[in-house]
């Protein structure tokens, strides 16, 4: 078993639980970790035999532009279309974090993750 990450993607979306956080937007940060046999792409040095992550960054692309009220909301949709597309994967993880969500006080932001 082996893991394929992508750490740190960015994004300006528009997702929160209140109207004035889709109207207005922010930044989020996306973490995915894959996890499968990739023994075959290994020995054999195929792309075919392995997860691409060019699909992985396109799915996330994708589901940002989705306006949504949670994150687990948005970590939930990542894992469902990576799953469809990569159906032999042993388990898939998804962080999202928000940039200076709106709590009333100092936070540098928040996360979820969520592992399936």
């Amino acid at each position: 078993m082996g893991t394929i990450a992508l750490e740190g993607l960015e994004f300006f979306s528009y997702h929160g639980f209140y109207d004035e956080e889709q109207k207005i937007g922010n930044k989020y940060s996306v973490d995915i970790i894959v996890t499968a046999d990739f023994s075959e792409a290994a020995r054999r040095d195929r792309l075919s035999a392995t997860v691409n992550y060019e699909d992985l960054y396109r799915i996330t692309v994708s589901v940002m532009q989705q306006p949504a009220r949670l994150l687990e909301h948005i970590a939930h949709q990542i894992i469902q279309e990576i799953r469809s597309k990569y159906t032999e994967l042993q388990s898939v993880e998804v962080s999202v974090s928000k940039f200076n969500p709106p709590i009333g006080g100092v936070c540098h932001r928040a996360k979820i993750t969520l592992k399936e």
